[in-house]
């Protein structure tokens, strides 16, 4: 099984390779592809160093599958060329998330309707993956109306050049800006550029990826996306109205028995999901389930996930698992 990982020195081409190493995945081979400057640079997995090559020589060394994060303009370049070449792409950008002709997926979700005609796959949003895999089971109980989501994001969703700007201001130190304003003791307001609607991409990227991920175009979202100055892990506020009428109990049971999720929700004993307790691992935490007391069938809760992980590097492997699993791969 020979993979490549496309953007492998970038922050989360580098947690790809450790999810990879700490889930088993059978790389019996790793060929790293990174910019033109990296060429010839080593990089470690399980022990081994491998030497980083272009793109163009990746593609001739006929790898099964390829992992993307190297942002949509790369993608867009060279996931076809790696597709035509008959290997599989699963990107992370959102260059492939809306093209109709490409599945979108969260393997627990709709790993299912993958088939070996699929060639390039798209990775989720990282604030979308959280939120959908803690909607679709309570969606099929009760069918969704309605999602309003306020999100809470750190600064890796940036990458390393916001990371170093928050750590630069907390020591007082003048550097590069990720941003157009200090993050350190501030939040902003903005994640991506705005739209003509008002609204910024990633605001939209939340709305219509969760319909297409969850195969409902009736489900109506509307989002606020913010930058907090937090290191690691994206939290998330939300409020969702059902057709139907719901039990507290049945959804804490539904979501406790969800793979993937873990609930903690125990207000008397101030236990609650926090980014902290998310750091670096694979599953979504939801906490603070209650009722909405203001209008029917409406839930509030707050879910929180490791934005490099199950955001980003682990929801890409575990398509590869998918794959590998049913032969595709």
């Amino acid at each position: 099984m020979k993979v490549t990982v496309v953007g492998a020195t970038g922050l989360v081409g580098s947690k790809m390779l450790q999810v990879l190493t700490e889930r088993n995945f059978p790389v019996t081979e790793l060929i790293p592809v990174a910019s033109e400057k990296s060429v010839g640079k080593e990089v470690t997995f399980k022990g081994k160093q491998y030497k980083v090559v272009t793109a163009e020589t990746a593609i001739s060394m006929k790898p099964n599958v390829a992992l993307f994060s190297a942002g949509g303009s790369i993608s867009l370049e060279w996931a076809p060329k790696f597709a035509a070449a008959g290997i599989t792409v699963i990107d992370n950008s959102s260059a492939w998330r809306m093209d109709p002709s490409k599945k979108l997926v969260v393997p627990e979700i709709n790993g299912k309707t993958l088939t070996t005609e699929d060639k390039i796959i798209a990775n989720p949003n990282c604030s979308t993956i959280q939120m959908v895999l803690v909607l679709s089971p309570l969606h099929e109980l009760y069918k969704i109306n309605r999602v309003v989501v306020s999100t809470y994001q750190s600064v890796t969703g940036t990458g390393v050049k916001a990371v170093n700007q928050l750590m630069n201001e907390r020591k007082g130190i003048s550097g590069e800006m990720a941003y157009a304003y200090p993050i350190d003791l501030n939040v902003i307001p903005q994640i991506d550029v705005f739209l003509d609607n008002g609204y910024t991409k990633e605001e939209m990227k939340m709305v219509n990826e969760t319909k297409k991920i969850m195969g409902d175009d009736r489900i109506r979202v509307t989002a606020t996306t913010v930058r907090i100055p937090v290191i690691g892990g994206h939290s998330e506020s939300v409020n969702i109205e059902f057709e139907k009428d719901f039990e507290l109990n049945e959804v804490r049971k539904t979501l406790a028995a969800t793979p993937g999720v873990i609930v903690v929700d125990e207000p008397s004993a101030q236990q609650y999901p926090m980014p902290k307790d998310a750091h670096d691992k694979d599953e979504v935490f939801v906490g603070r389930i209650r009722r909405d007391e203001t209008q029917a069938n409406t839930l509030n809760m707050w879910i929180v996930a490791d934005n490099l992980r199950k955001g980003a590097a682990t929801n890409a492997v575990q398509i590869a698992e998918y794959l590998h699993a049913q032969k595709m791969i």
